[in-house]
């Protein structure tokens, strides 16, 4: 009888023990995803039952105060091959300190790839990462609440997560596009400001850019060639971004709404933005600078090409064989930004694109800095080490696009596991990456302080 007493007793403890470990898992457990955030404040992650999305129960970050706190895994990646990561995203009062880089979001831990993020409270919108592996042979991806440069607060679920492997595009023409942003009209400290482009704004930005492609092709000797459009935006941008080194300028936050459809259709390689904004003695103020390039439109180059304000006396984009024969600069210059970046992301080793001086090349009267950009794109340049400057391999490094999964494959990441015996061997699972991890000084490179398996 004793027996018998006994053997029931343990299955009810197996019984309860299942149940609790399912209970657990239901709740808490996010499969074989890590747990990272960067700030010993407030922060949830758990498992919401009553918000999904297809039926599936959602992933929920939840941050009381600012932090950066994202959910990952680590997949094995082929080098210089491209990536896409989707899943559908909701978000409630999400607030960030720094709104263009830090929200709601799919990122590369580690790096500073990621969506643009979303803020403030939205339903369920897909998101998408393309990305490019580049040297690496891992990836770290993950499901944010913050940002490479910024914390958030508020909640955010991710649902439906899919990662597909697709197939690079190795030709060497690059597709361009520049944006007239006809107006800017935007209220900064309680007080309202409006610039417009004129009629000879537009003139001089659409000659330039052909100007542009042309350059690109005589400069790089060959080893790439542009096709463009112009494509005249009407509705006013109504917000601008801001940081203390260039004050205030366009970000692609600030366009996206009024581009975004036209970048998804045509897959553009390459985006310039022309603009009329103010500056320090015109009340919006606004570094010396005429272009602002290195920035990104999700994984796309992003430049804002800005208009002086006194066009009459300024030869800036205007050819003439007297003063200026080589107005299209400020596209070559901020183009180059973006090769320059794309190589650096890869650890080349070259000059970096301010540092012509450095190898003999100042600014001519009338030709500005070709010469240096000329020598910068064919690798020409003259240094102790032998010749220098952009590898060719650059001329591929574009974009990652939606035709690039045309013939895509599935890669299986988000493992949900179909027994309570399953949950138990993902914990374990869990616990060794994490233990390799600290062992391997991976957090330590990732900035974060806590990390946990469940």
């Amino acid at each position: 009888m004793g027996k018998v007493v006994g053997r029931i007793i343990s299955i009810i403890l197996i019984i309860l023990l299942i149940m609790t470990v399912v209970v657990i898992y239901n709740r808490f457990y996010f499969n074989d995803f890590m747990k990272a955030h960067e700030k010993n404040s407030e922060t949830s992650f758990y498992r919401d039952l009553n918000e999904k999305y297809n039926g599936k129960k959602s992933y929920c970050i939840e941050n009381k105060d600012y932090n950066d706190s994202l959910f990952f895994k680590t997949i094995d990646v082929e080098k210089d091959t491209p990536y896409k990561v989707t899943c559908m995203i909701k978000t409630e009062n999400v607030e960030s300190d720094i709104p263009e880089t830090a929200g709601a979001c799919i990122s590369i831990m580690g790096t500073s790839e990621q969506t643009i993020p979303i803020q403030g409270t939205t339903d369920w919108q897909q998101v998408t990462l393309l990305v490019d592996s580049k040297n690496s042979e891992t990836l770290d991806i993950s499901f944010r609440l913050g940002g490479y440069d910024g914390y958030s607060k508020g909640k955010a679920w991710f649902s439906d997560i899919h990662v597909e492997k697709g197939v690079k595009d190795t030709t060497t023409n690059w597709n361009v596009v520049c944006f007239l942003m006809d107006s800017i009209d935007v209220e900064l400290n309680g007080k309202s400001y409006t610039y417009s482009l004129t009629d000879e704004d537009k003139t001089l930005l659409k000659s330039n850019v052909q100007r542009f492609a042309d350059s690109c092709k005589s400069l790089s000797g060959g080893a790439m060639t542009v096709t463009y459009d112009v494509i005249e935006i009407t509705d006013p941008i109504k917000t601008l971004s801001y940081d203390e080194e260039n004050y205030y300028y366009v970000s692609s936050k600030d366009v996206k709404p009024l581009i975004d459809e036209y970048v998804k259709a045509d897959e553009y390689d390459h985006i310039f933005v022309g603009i009329r904004m103010g500056d320090a003695f015109d009340g919006i103020p606004v570094n010396e600078w005429i272009g602002l390039g290195s920035m990104r439109y999700d994984n796309i180059g992003f430049s804002d090409i800005r208009m002086p304000n006194d066009l009459k006396n300024s030869t800036m984009y205007k050819y003439d064989i007297r003063n200026d024969i080589f107005p299209e600069e400020v596209f070559i210059h901020e183009f180059l930004h973006s090769l320059e970046r794309n190589l650096n992301e890869k650890e080349f080793v070259f000059p970096a694109l301010h540092d012509n001086e450095k190898f003999g090349y100042e600014s001519q009267a009338k030709a500005g800095l070709k010469q240096w950009y000329e020598d910068y794109m064919k690798c020409n340049i003259a240094s102790t080490a032998g010749k220098t400057g952009l590898d060719s391999s650059v001329y591929i490094m574009k974009p990652v696009h939606e035709s690039n999964f045309d013939y895509a494959e599935e890669i299986e990441f988000e493992n949900n596991p179909n027994n309570p015996i399953e949950i138990i061997k993902q914990i374990i699972d869990n616990i060794k990456t994490m233990i390799n991890k600290e062992k391997n000084g991976e957090l330590n490179q990732t900035n974060y302080i806590t990390i946990t398996s469940d």
